[in-house]
């Protein structure tokens, strides 16, 4: 049989024992509970000694005790499958990092994170735009002989070129207007053509209705040309990130 560990989903301040329920990873049933150093604890949960495949599931339950325990709770969420052998270890982890750990619940105390895509709604749209407005693309595309291999990849290179200009230029009309409201904002990578904007933003709890109308009244302004795709509040995953080492 393996042996059994202990499963480390986030870090909270709190003095007393908790239990948040038969929510643990691994569909196992395991309970959710809380081991307390001075005002530092550690949400946790049996769990067996092995790694967790990265997939959707395991990273959908690893966030959702997260997400549990943030309705009550500022977290400092921990780097999926951290598993510690016994308990003794996860003291020795709220000992020696307890200065680390209050300085991060400073910096976080009632932030919460919002999540933010925006893609172009009508590319053959875009692509044409930037056909019809850059000059070295209408010059190659306008031979009269046609366009040979070189000529053609010269024309792709010179797109890419502009599209990227032109994903610079547009999210800073979203940006702008989000980093006012926002504490910090993150841009993570963005997947193909379409998407120019892949954000998280940290927020303050007390603007998340501000949040919410500013990204109801940028939908509304760019209805024709931007969808959005907006998810929060969540815990700040893009901003804390506790590895155990």
């Amino acid at each position: 049989m393996s042996h059994i560990g202990k499963y480390i989903y986030c870090i909270i301040e709190e003095k007393y024992n908790r239990n948040f329920g038969t929510i643990g990873i691994g569909n196992r049933k395991d309970l959710v509970t809380t081991l307390c150093y001075n005002d530092i604890t550690a949400v946790i949960s049996d769990t067996p000694m092995s790694k967790y495949v990265i997939n959707k599931a395991n990273l959908t339950a690893h966030e959702m005790v997260i997400e549990h325990v943030m309705k009550d709770y500022t977290v400092l969420p921990v780097r999926f499958c951290t598993i510690a052998s016994n308990l003794e270890e996860i003291r020795s982890l709220l000992r020696r990092r307890h200065p680390e750990f209050k300085g991060l619940f400073r910096d976080m105390d009632n932030k919460i994170e919002m999540g933010l895509k925006v893609v172009w709604k009508n590319m053959d749209a875009i692509f044409g735009e930037i056909s019809a407005s850059n000059k070295i693309i209408k010059k190659l595309k306008s031979n009269t002989k046609g366009l040979d291999r070189d000529m053609k990849i010269e024309v792709g290179k010179q797109v890419q070129k502009a599209l990227a200009k032109k994903k610079q230029d547009e999210k800073q009309l979203i940006t702008r207007k989000l980093k006012r409201i926002s504490v910090d904002v993150k841009e993570n990578d963005i997947i193909g053509d379409a998407m120019l904007l892949n954000l998280a933003c940290l927020i303050d709890r007390t603007h998340e209705k501000e949040f919410d109308n500013t990204i109801n009244d940028l939908a509304a302004e760019f209805e024709n040309r931007f969808v959005f795709k907006y998810v929060g509040p969540i815990p700040p995953f893009n901003f804390v990130n506790i590895k155990v080492t």
